[in-house]
């Protein structure tokens, strides 16, 4: 101990008997069997290590396996040394990185190795897939064919696609369209005629267009005039036919009359087409029918016009006694038979019927007359 202090102070440092760490000097990870120094650490091998431990080369030949010559033979190969094994399928292709391969299985073409590319078509033509069965002999005559992966062949159509082909389809195809377009209208999202015709405008135009119909209609309906009879003399004398006749055996009357009314057209607009009046007088004590008439006539809007119907009176009784004929016996008889000149009046009821044009059905109004003097006088000895 002493002794290494000295040496310490005088410079030269003594190397040490032992090494730190034990070590075999015949031991392989010394590279030739040499020693190094701390700056030969990087210069050249060193604790067994080479460039192979760093880089993997890959395999200089490919794992052979037992029925390669087998393979090789069905695959249209000559099997043996140094012949043409490579020429078949070479399932170690991928691990030599040899590069893209040809197979001759199912086709007439020849086995030549190497990459010969397929010749470009000028004309588009239509092929038709054909299976050709592998031929030993004729396989040499023709070129090889590149290797294609060809996708598997489904179905051409689906089940909606021809469902949507027959006219069930079509027909479902174009109502729902129409139910779409209409849902689509109906949420203001497209109109009739493209930006126009939307909810918002077929509203407004409806309302203007009512509003039109409204006005128009107002103008244009007829209405039903209002009609009187003249106080005065609600019969008139008529002309024949019938002639005037009175009986007592048979009991029976018959004579023409005119049914004088006013008639007002003042809440018409526009003239008053009257198609068919139709007049039933009846008596009003007995209640029996005793006269008819008709008439159609055209009256302009807001006047009172003057309209005189025709009737034609005819009643027929059992006897003279029966009070409808006498009613109306009295009421028409010469005045030369009564003391005070004076003739009865009838009683009577008149209901007509108008048939208006612009109005659905007939309007009936009825009307009680009471007094009214016979349009005519019988002559002292008639009846």
């Amino acid at each position: 101990m002493l002794a290494s202090d000295v040496n310490m102070r005088s410079g030269d440092p003594v190397a040490p008997s032992v090494s730190r760490h034990d070590r075999d000097d015949a031991s392989s990870f010394f590279a030739e069997g040499g020693q190094r120094t701390s700056q030969d650490l990087l210069t050249g091998q060193s604790a067994g290590y080479n460039r192979a431990s760093y880089f993997d080369v890959g395999r200089s030949a490919p794992v052979k396996g037992i029925n390669d010559d087998e393979d090789a033979a069905f695959l249209g190969a000559r099997p043996g040394p140094g012949r043409d094994e490579e020429a078949g399928w070479d399932v170690y292709a991928d691990f030599n990185n040899a590069g893209p391969r040809y197979s001759s299985a199912f086709v007439k073409y020849g086995q030549t190795e190497g990459y010969q590319p397929l010749p470009p078509e000028t004309t588009p033509r239509v092929h038709t897939p054909v299976k050709v069965e592998e031929d030993t002999v004729t396989s040499s005559r023709d070129g090889p064919v590149e290797l294609v992966t060809v996708p598997a062949l489904g179905a051409e159509w689906k089940k909606s696609e021809l469902e949507s082909m027959t006219k069930k389809g079509r027909k479902k195809r174009k109502d729902s369209n129409r139910m779409d377009t209409f849902r689509a209208w109906w949420r203001d999202q497209r109109g009739c005629c493209g930006r126009w015709g939307t909810r918002k405008h077929i509203a407004i135009g409806a309302f203007i267009l009512c509003s039109i119909i409204g006005v128009i209609l107002a103008f244009t309906i007829p209405r039903v005039p209002a009609i009187s009879f003249n106080s005065s003399s609600p019969l008139l004398n008529g002309t024949s036919p019938p002639d005037i006749i009175f009986s007592r055996s048979p009991a029976n009357f018959s004579f023409p009359a005119k049914l004088d009314l006013r008639v007002s057209t003042g809440s018409n607009f526009i003239p008053l087409d009257i198609s068919r009046m139709t007049a039933e007088v009846s008596d009003l004590d007995t209640d029996q029918k005793v006269g008819t008439g008709n008439m159609s006539i055209t009256l302009s809007a807001k006047k009172i016009h003057e309209v005189q119907l025709p009737l034609n009176f005819t009643y027929v009784a059992i006897n003279d006694s029966d009070q409808t004929w006498v009613n109306w016996y009295d009421a028409c008889k010469n005045t030369a038979l009564y003391t005070d000149g004076k003739r009865p009046g009838v009683n009577m009821k008149v209901q007509l019927d108008l048939n208006i044009v612009g109005l659905i059905g007939s309007r009936r109004k009825t009307a009680q007359v009471t007094n009214v003097a016979c349009p005519f006088e019988l002559a002292q000895d008639a009846v």
